[in-house]
């Protein structure tokens, strides 16, 4: 059984017995009850549904950010760990210095140029990019180091190679959207619902009570909004920039 279904079942299941209760409840009163002499739930039903839903949109900001905030965070360890290789190859002689450097200078550039595009639009890291890491990699871990200092830094370099490899592995699975399609649904569904509300409490054509209806009504739409911009790290205006790489590999991206 589908989740759409689990949830088309359950939903209905709820409003069928809610409708039901109130309907046996209406049928056993009397003809001498007052009702107003009761509290008007109407109120107190719209502060909770929009209570509920604002617990939602701000448990959905904070999820989006959180993720937003992770793959900025991939970024800045890769570039890290390849500013690391970078500034310990110092101990190495000036050729395979000069080659590893130039080799995290072409993946960066590549980052940058062509792949972070590429993210962008197909949510996907390319297949460029991780040889051109690859070659990195093989120039650390194939040379044999000859002095004792070039043998301190070999392993630490390794294991740089291998920080920036994980890190970019994380870039990648940070591109799809964080949010699921069911959560969208329920964002959505709820505010068609709370915006509803206005209109059940007979609202009226006042200059005061439009403006609140309008600034309410945008005010959703402008967080729905947000969630939409940050629910791809990459992908929109808020995402996660490349500017680590810039800012710690001078010489790059120009």
């Amino acid at each position: 059984m589908s989740e759409w279904l689990v949830l088309s079942i359950a939903m209905a299941s709820a409003c069928a017995i809610v409708l039901t209760i109130v309907v046996i409840n209406h049928r056993r009163v009397g003809d001498d009850d007052d009702p107003t002499q009761t509290p008007d739930v109407l109120e107190y039903m719209t502060m909770m549904i929009g209570v509920i839903y604002a617990i939602v949109l701000g448990l959905a900001i904070a999820g989006v950010w959180e993720g937003r905030g992770a793959a900025q965070e991939s970024v800045r360890q890769e570039a890290q760990a390849l500013h690391e290789v970078s500034a310990r190859a110092e101990v190495y002689p000036a050729d395979v210095r000069a080659r590893i450097r130039a080799d995290i200078d072409a993946y960066v550039n590549h980052v940058i140029d062509i792949e972070w595009p590429h993210m962008t639009e197909h949510n996907e890291v390319t297949e460029r990019g991780g040889e051109l890491l690859d070659r990195v990699r093989h120039d650390v871990t194939l040379y044999t180091p000859k002095t004792d200092l070039e043998g301190q830094a070999y392993q630490p370099l390794v294991d740089q190679v291998a920080a920036a490899d994980d890190a970019r592995n994380s870039r990648a699975q940070n591109t799809e959207a964080t949010m699921p399609t069911i959560v969208w649904f329920g964002l959505i569904t709820g505010a068609l619902i709370t915006i509803g509300l206005i209109f059940a409490l007979q609202i009226r054509r006042t200059g005061r009570e439009l403006l609140l209806a309008g600034l309410f009504s945008v005010m959703i739409a402008f967080l729905l909004f947000l969630i939409w911009d940050l629910d791809a790290p990459f992908g929109h205006g808020l995402s996660a920039t490349p500017e680590p790489f810039v800012d710690l590999l001078p010489g790059t991206g120009d």
